[in-house]
This record gives structure tokens, sequence and C-alpha cells, in this order.
């Protein structure tokens, strides 16, 4: 890839190669305290990885709600390049489905893991496989990539472009308005409310019926007679915030 992406202005591309890894690398550079609006990306034949620097100024809590202006923008930014049968839901512990089998994920990390304090810099980060990895995608038919759904004439540099804007506008959308248009996005978005969930977090297992989401995109699970709520903070790559 010998193109360099185009971003907004308030955004800053960082381009890492070979096997580095654009969500820790970005963590190294907010630790060190780069600028927020850095995007370290990372394009190779099979994968789009990029990862995206804040610096939230409201607590912890508040602030994984990136992870959500992430997962819209990735959506949105997919939807524009793609054909327009192509179907994307996001899931709420990361996982993006393509036509309704997993094609990449998102993931989050903070400076800290505590919901009530402000961090000093928040990461998400988003992969994408681009073309399977040899010739026998049927043995793993909930997962596919770009290339098998159809996607082919999709730019990964474009893409990554696209995701950095529409994300943008969904976080100047959440600093003007709140999270309330996050809510009703994600909501037409999201897979798997009211059904039955069972995934493993930070080796606590989560079961129950998926109810949605809080005003802060907390998980609501009900089991029985009782509705408990595990918040976003728990996705936290460097620990568990429940």
């Amino acid at each position: 890839m010998t193109t360099e992406p185009t971003f907004p202005p308030l955004l800053t591309g960082f381009a890492v190669t070979g096997q580095i890894d654009p969500f820790e690398k970005a963590i190294s550079l907010a630790t060190l305290g780069c600028d927020a609006g850095t995007i370290v990306h990372n394009i190779s034949n099979d994968y789009l990885r990029a990862a995206f620097v804040f610096a939230p100024e409201v607590t912890l809590e508040k602030a994984c709600a990136m992870m959500i202006a992430c997962g819209l923008g990735f959506s949105n930014a997919l939807g524009a390049l793609a054909p327009p049968e192509i179907a994307v839901h996001l899931e709420w512990h990361g996982g993006i489905l393509v036509n309704a089998a997993g094609c990449g994920d998102l993931k989050i990390a903070a400076s800290h893991n505590d919901p009530t304090a402000v961090p000093d810099w928040l990461v998400v980060g988003l992969t994408v496989p681009l073309f399977p990895a040899n010739d026998e995608g049927g043995y793993t038919p909930n997962q596919t990539t770009l290339f098998q759904e159809g996607c082919v004439e999709v730019e990964p540099l474009r893409l990554l472009e696209s995701w950095s804007r529409h994300t943008l506008v969904w976080i100047n959308c959440w600093s003007d308005e709140g999270a309330a248009p996050l809510h009703a996005e994600w909501r037409s978005k999201a897979h798997g409310i009211g059904e039955d969930i069972n995934i493993t977090l930070q080796s606590s297992d989560i079961k129950g019926i998926f109810m949605g989401v809080d005003e802060d995109f907390g998980m609501l699970i009900r089991t029985n007679d009782a509705t408990r709520i595990k918040p976003l903070s728990a996705l936290l790559q460097n620990g568990d915030a429940s």
C-alpha cells in the first residue's frame, strides 16, 4: 500500500506495518501522551486494522460510548462503499456481523478501569478481515470476510478514510446532542436484543436474555425475574470494570 490515507483535519494518521498491532501501538502512543484523534492503522493483504485514540473529558463509563461511535462509524462507512445488499450489524461486546456472519470486531482500552473517574486516554481498536486465510471458508460458516460477502471493490484505504469521517460525525453528535442519537442508530444495528445471550467476558460468564442497554450502553440482562446491568466498561482489555 503506497498511498497514505487522508483523514479529516482534526485527525492524524500513524501507519504501522508487518505484524505490529495498531491497537497495542495506539495504547503505547496514548500512554506517552500522543494527541487525541490519532488513528494508528495497518492495512495488509488479509486485514484492515486500526485504532482511534481519544482524550475523554467525562468519566470512563460515559467515555466508553466512543466504542459505540466507532461501531456506528464502521457500519455507515461500509454501507456507503459496499453493494446495497450488504447488511451490517453490531454485537454489544464488539463483534461485527456482515450478512449475519462474524466479520471482525471492536475492542477498547483505557488508562484505568475505574468507571467513575475520567481516564487520561481511551483507545478503540477495529479489525476487519478482507480475504479468507485459505480457500476453505466453508469450514467456518459463522465467520466471513469482506471478499466473501461481495465487497471485492471496496478499497481498504477508502474504507479506513470513510470510517474515520463517519466516526467523527458520531463523536460530534454525541458531544453536541448527548447519547440519544447514538442510542437510536445503534438499536437499528444491534444484534440479539430480545434473544438469549451466552458470552464470556474477563473469565465471567454472561447468560440470560439481552433486553437492551441503559443510558450508558450497559447491557441489560434478564435472568428469571431479575434484570442486571453489565457496564460497557466491562469490555476494557486492561481489566474487568464490572
